[in-house]
């Protein structure tokens, strides 16, 4: 839902007809509401689906509520109200009851769907530019599974190979192209506009890292990063979660913060960390914490990579470059679609601009 936008549109798993049984089956159009861990963040389902007790389900009265509206409201206003709730518990967490005591202004319905229609044409804008970085992600882990898994990279035809190395390349380990990065900020040095990156800004299986908040309720040492630089969620639920940062800022003090030794080896580092295979070998060394499984950075950059020569590592290098300068591009560009959108809305309800 973090990641959704105005519709959720994939699952990640499915019920058997032993589990539905056991559960409810909403039905499409559905607004979902968290009332756990990342509280009231909302999307609208956009297939029947059943979802845990962390999240309420919201069906309109089409004679006295939008759909979209009410997300957009959540999203703008209530969400705010919401966190007075919350604020100082052990646990966020957020009642039904709770819920239901909130109090808002609503416009009549018909108002309520113009609003609406404008507000969504932001996100099907945001949802094209999606789909946009969807397809460059793809096409970076293509191009590095054709070439450091599959070896069928550009010459490859007439380039003998020997125990899994082609000739000309180098046997590495990771920690030969980058290091970890620990610069630890403490809560009150940290300026309240920083850009700030938690393990839920981190989507599943992404390369880039396109949303992020503002460290104003930041209350723990954090780790610095800077652009360019590779974030990896390092606890057992989040260590999936891998991208570069396209801005300077903090980020949750559970992720690993890595730095290529060199631009030249950036795009590698970049792919190879984010890689199905890298992730596996992860999980399976995983240290015991005291709480829970932590990625070991000692474990991790002991990884095997074969480094090509610097011909077609420079090629390899410049294509993953280039897709992400587009990914930034796109990703900014939803960050201002996002923005206005958001301004948009307290001003068309007071009237201020017409819907």
């Amino acid at each position: 839902m973090k990641h959704a936008g105005l519709y959720i549109t994939d699952h990640k798993q499915t019920y058997s007809e032993a589990g539905l049984d056991q559960s409810k089956l909403w039905p499409t159009g559905t607004l979902c509401i968290t009332i756990a861990a990342n509280i009231a963040d909302t999307a609208i389902l956009g297939f029947d689906a059943c979802f845990p007790d962390s999240v309420i389900g919201f069906i309109a009265d089409e004679s006295k509520a939008d759909t979209r509206f009410v997300k957009y409201l959540f999203d703008a206003t209530i969400q705010q109200q919401i966190q007075q709730f919350t604020q100082g518990a052990a646990q966020d967490n957020l009642s039904q009851e709770k819920l239901l005591s909130i109090e808002f202004l609503l416009p009549g319905v018909n108002e309520q769907r113009r609003i609406a229609d404008i507000l969504s044409a932001y996100d099907d804008l945001i949802e094209n530019n999606q789909q946009r970085m969807a397809l460059l992600e793809d096409s970076a882990r293509q191009l590095y599974r054709e070439w450091f898994i599959r070896l069928r990279f550009p010459g490859h035809e007439h380039t003998r190979i020997t125990n899994g190395v082609p000739e000309g390349w180098k046997r590495k380990v990771l920690r030969d192209l980058c290091q970890e990065i620990r610069e630890t900020v403490s809560p009150e040095s940290i300026d309240q506009d920083t850009p700030y990156i938690g393990l839920e800004h981190m989507p599943r299986r992404s390369i880039s890292l396109s949303e992020w908040g503002r460290a104003e309720q930041v209350t723990s040492s954090k780790h610095r990063f800077h652009e360019g630089e590779i974030l990896f969620g390092k606890i057992r639920p989040y260590f999936h979660k891998v991208g570069i940062a396209f801005i300077d800022g903090v980020a949750s003090s559970d992720a690993i913060v890595i730095r290529p030794l060199d631009l030249k080896v950036h795009g590698l580092v970049l792919m190879t960390v984010s890689s199905d295979p890298f992730v596996a070998v992860t999980a399976q060394t995983m240290r015991e914490g005291s709480k829970m499984p932590r990625a070991d950075w000692k474990q991790m950059q002991e990884y095997p990579v074969a480094l090509p020569p610097d011909g077609l590592l420079g090629s390899f290098a410049s294509q993953i470059q280039s897709i992400v300068e587009q990914l930034k591009t796109l990703s900014f560009a939803n960050q201002k679609l996002r923005a206005a959108r958001d301004l948009l809305l307290p001003r068309l309800m007071s009237g201020e601009i017409s819907a």
